[in-house]
Order: structure tokens, then C-alpha cells, then sequence
């Protein structure tokens, strides 16, 4: 890349793998908590969306609404374990990818959380551009959630990411 116009130079970017979206983080709080707080959506309102239709259960699909964008998507549970995983699939833009949340207790009484998104359809630029942007995502709902579980204290993070909505986003480099 040159450093100067973000442009490729001679060398073509190749992919060896198809991209996903990664984002993990401790939250200091038992695993039991921390959990709940995925699957109830009167507690995943406080840092995800603004409201879901229903609990996570598995074989049960749901509607979650961000109404500051004015859009939903339905997730449909595809498996549950209790305490340790919640895996999803979603509609994301034109297509589905599933969402999988892995809670891996500590001796501490915390809780490491991971979340990968994969199934992500498109072009190689397109698939990781996806992967890119939902890796900021699902960064910022983990650590609205670490806020919000360890403090009590709702960022809003979610909603902040694009003051103007979805179809205006801030031009980082004009800030």
C-alpha cells in the first residue's frame, strides 16, 4: 500500500482464508450474569439494542430493533448452552452470517466473552469490509456491556457510533 492515497501498489492482495469478525473482552462478573445478560433483552437494551422481542431460546427466532436507526433484524437461535455459548444466525444487509458467543468462566468470578461473526457472503472487499465493520461493532456491544455489568453505567456506545444515522456516518477524517 502507499502510505500516502491508501492505494494498492504492484503486489495483488490475496486472501487465504475467508475473513470473520473477532472481538473478545473480561467482564468482572460471574458467568451466570454475564450470560443472562445476552439472552434477556431487557438487560442486552442496556448496551445493544434498544429493545428484542423476546428471550434467546433455542429453535426460537426474535426480533431485535435499534429504533435510533430505525431498523431491526430477526435472529434466529440456533444453539444454546447455558453459560457457555449462544450461537445465532441474523440477517446482515442482503444476506445471513451467524453470531456465535462463547463465555469461558475464570476461578476469579469473571468472565472472558467472545463473539465471532461469521458466514459473511459478498466479494473479498466486501466480505472484509463486513468483517471490519462488525468487528467494530461487536467490539463497542462488549464493551458497553463490560460498562454496563461491572458499573452500572450505560455508554451508549451503540447509538454514538452514528449520531446522524445509518445513512449519514461521520467522516472520521473530517472530525
Amino acid at each position: 500500500m502507499n502510505a500516502k492515497d491508501d492505494t494498492l501498489t504492484d503486489t495483488p492482495l490475496v486472501l487465504s482464508e475467508v475473513p470473520v469478525a473477532r472481538s473478545a473482552m473480561l467482564i468482572r462478573r460471574p458467568v451466570s450474569e454475564v450470560f443472562a445478560a445476552f439472552v434477556d433483552p431487557a438487560v442486552t437494551s442496556k448496551f445493544w439494542f434498544t429493545r428484542g422481542s423476546g428471550r434467546l431460546e433455542p429453535g426460537v427466532t426474535v426480533t431485535w430493533h435499534w429504533d435510533m436507526y430505525r431498523f431491526s433484524t430477526q435472529a434466529r437461535t440456533i444453539e444454546l448452552e447455558p453459560d457457555r455459548l449462544i450461537l445465532v444466525e441474523w440477517i446482515a444487509g442482503e444476506s445471513s452470517t451467524r453470531i456465535e458467543w462463547r463465555f469461558f468462566p475464570r476461578p476469579d468470578q469473571t468472565t472472558f466473552v467472545s463473539i465471532t461473526n461469521s458466514g459473511i457472503a459478498g466479494s473479498a472487499d466486501e466480505v472484509s469490509q463486513h468483517a471490519i465493520a462488525s468487528t467494530e461493532g461487536f467490539t463497542f456491544v462488549l464493551a458497553g456491556a463490560k460498562a454496563y455489568l461491572e458499573h452500572g453505567i450505560e455508554l451508549n456506545l451503540v447509538a454514538d457510533r452514528f449520531p446522524d444515522g445509518l445513512a449519514n456516518p461521520p467522516d472520521a477524517e473530517a472530525v
